[in-house]
Parts: structure tokens; sequence; C-alpha cells
């Protein structure tokens, strides 16, 4: 179920996800230029903010929302992704006053900036461990965006994807050619007899 916030968005993807394998009815990937304008689309639909955090991957710093509703079932995933030299979101603490506090916990554990909330103070770490961040990970420890968000078993229904956007493009499965007249071979461990 893709509700109309997301449905009216200039997505770069958006899916409907298996909520029971996911624990989310959509994914979608939105550019910060429209995260405050899809907040308040959000907002004006009953949906509250469950969440935000964040996720250091090889293509960069993502800041990660979760939108959920009281009335009708409905959680939806919303990434954003900015590169890790330059991990700057807009804030949407003036749209959800809860964000605020959300938006300070990850710029503690990740190093985030959220430019526009009101008091962007540390929150949990003391204010002279500005250059602390517990859980960003060291370069050699990031895996792709595809690696969290992309198994096959997520049971995914892509709705839309621009054109340029392949971070979450599944490969290809691989087709082995059989040569002709050779009977096809069987998995190992079965049929092999060594008696």
């Amino acid at each position: 179920m893709i509700p109309s916030p997301l449905k009216n968005a200039a997505c770069l993807f958006l899916a409907e996800e298996d909520h029971a394998k996911t624990g989310s009815n959509c994914l979608a990937v939105i550019e910060a230029a429209t995260l405050v304008k899809l907040a308040e689309n959000f907002l004006a639909e009953g949906f509250h903010l469950e969440d935000i955090s964040g996720l250091v991957v090889s293509e960069g710093a993502v800041s990660v929302y979760h939108f959920d509703h009281f009335d009708k079932p409905c959680r939806c995933t919303v990434l954003v992704i900015a590169p890790l030299n330059a991990a700057k979101f807009p804030s949407i603490a003036a749209v959800y006053q809860g964000a605020e506090w959300h938006e300070r916990e990850t710029r503690d554990f990740y190093g985030f900036a959220y430019e526009g909330n009101p008091n962007f103070i540390p929150l949990l770490l003391a204010e002279d461990m500005v250059d602390v961040h517990p859980l960003k990970k060291d370069a050699s420890a990031l895996a792709p965006l595809l690696a969290i968000f992309g198994a096959p078993e997520r049971n995914r229904k892509v709705v839309g994807k621009a054109e340029s956007f392949t971070l979450l493009d599944l490969p290809e499965p691989e087709v082995k050619e059989e040569k002709a007249g050779e009977a096809p071979r069987e998995a190992a461990g079965k049929g092999d007899s060594d008696a």
C-alpha cells in the first residue's frame, strides 16, 4: 500500500514492501530538497513521525525516516542519501516537533547535520565531544545500500524508479548455458556414487 503523500512525491525509488518481512509497507528514496514538503504531506494525512536514524553505507550518508499512521495500518520508510563528506539534510523539526530530538541524536551518533534544527546541540554526548560519533563506521566496514535494503526475500514490488537511480537494482539472475548434447548436471551430492 502506497499512501498518497508518496504517490504524489517525486521519488527516486518507490516500492511496496511485505510488512511481515520488513516491518514497513513501503520504501521510498527521495532527494533532500523534497523532504520538508513530504513531511508536511505526511502530517496532513494523519501520519506521525516514528523515528529518524542514520546509516553509513558505501554510497554515502543515509538519513532514515519512519512515518506511521495510528488509524490505518501503514508504515513508510523514507531514505535520503547525501555524500559522506557532506552529510547534510534539511530539518523537519518545524513540521514534527519531535524531529528535533531525533535529529540531534542522529547528529551525535553519525555526525549528520540537520540544517534548520532550532536547537542543534548534542543530545546524548558532552558538548566538547564534537568529533566523536560512535556509530559512524570506518570506510573498510561499509556495505552498499543494496546489501541492507535489497534482499530478494523482501518481496518488493517496485512502483516507480528514476532511470538514473540504480542503488537498489537487484542483479539479474545468472543463467547457465548448457552445451548441446549434454545432460543437465544434478546438484552436488545427489546421484553421486563412489561405490
